[in-house]
């Protein structure tokens, strides 16, 4: 299985050799595909051939281009991610509302299940009550909104009561930029099943092209959160933009066993498409963290 993030920070030109990639800068450095999980193109001034790129497509590795800021701005994804693209496009379509709604719902909970379980780590035991106060609220459809009250009760308490997801600050980039990869990594494994981002279970956005990821990558939002509150970020630059790429090295258990995010985000969503594809949203199966 690939593992590896690969970051390119600096002007360089990337290429393809005999299953390598070849990142030639101010050196020259090799590395083989079939390692390679998610390559980062942050800077601007890095050139990229067409032979490379098809050949990352073609082995369903995740290419991020950043912008001038180095923030995931945008990302490769295959026009068909699996051989059956059809029928997989037929079982999205078939999909009921009354299914969507109740793996929605379910979905929430495990959202709301996790910000409590971090609240509690970190000693807001009061605020964790609340929560799971909310939780035992949750309607069908969540139609009384408690995943917003949860987060924000949840957001005050772990990053302050003047906190706002609006400002512009540290904390908020390194946010941002945690859930750009997160949902990078949705977007990824949705694709290479051959279903569409942009048919969500309950974001219908016209402007979301990643409708789906979004629904599904709310449950592993407080991960990003957890790894942001370690880092305690007064500035976010560089330096900790590649501290939050270690995300990805997370540790969870999912289906019994420990699992980095990625394969742990790669079983998430095979438990979501049975459950979705069965009408039985019993078939999830949801992370859960040491000590929860």
């Amino acid at each position: 299985m690939s593992w590896r993030t690969v970051v390119v920070s600096e002007p360089a030109k990337l290429e393809l050799k005999l299953g390598y990639l070849v990142v030639r800068g101010e050196t020259i450095s090799r590395i083989s595909l079939s390692e390679i999980n998610i390559l980062i193109i942050e800077s601007t001034a890095a050139a990229i051939t067409t032979s490379l790129l098809c050949e990352l497509s073609k082995r369903k590795i995740k290419v991020v281009f950043c912008d001038e800021k180095h923030n995931p701005y945008a990302e490769l994804i295959n026009y068909y991610g699996s051989a059956d693209t059809l029928r997989r496009l037929d079982e999205q379509l078939e999909w009921s509302d009354e299914i969507s709604t109740k793996i929605w719902t379910l979905i929430v909970k495990d959202k709301i299940r996790q910000q409590a379980r971090l609240l509690k780590e970190l000693n807001h035991n009061r605020e964790a009550e609340q929560l799971i106060q909310y939780l035992s609220e949750v309607q069908q459809g969540d139609h009384s909104n408690r995943e917003a009250h949860a987060a924000k009760v949840y957001f005050n308490a772990i990053f302050g009561s003047g906190f706002s997801r609006k400002d512009e600050t540290a904390i908020n980039a390194a946010l941002n930029y945690g859930y750009s990869i997160l949902l990078s990594s949705f977007n990824k494994d949705i694709v290479s099943r051959g279903y569409l981002t942009q048919l969500g279970l309950h974001h219908k956005s016209t402007f979301n092209p990643f409708n789906f990821s979004s629904d599904l990558m709310e449950p592993f939002r407080p991960l990003v959160d957890h790894h942001v509150v370690n880092l305690s970020f007064n500035n976010f630059a560089k330096t900790e933009k590649h501290k939050m790429l270690e995300l990805l090295n997370t540790t969870v258990e999912i289906n019994g066993s420990q699992q980095n995010l990625v394969q742990a985000i790669n079983v998430f969503c095979s438990s979501v498409f049975r459950a979705l594809n069965s009408n039985n949203p019993d078939l999830i199966t949801f992370y859960t963290c040491q000590g929860s």
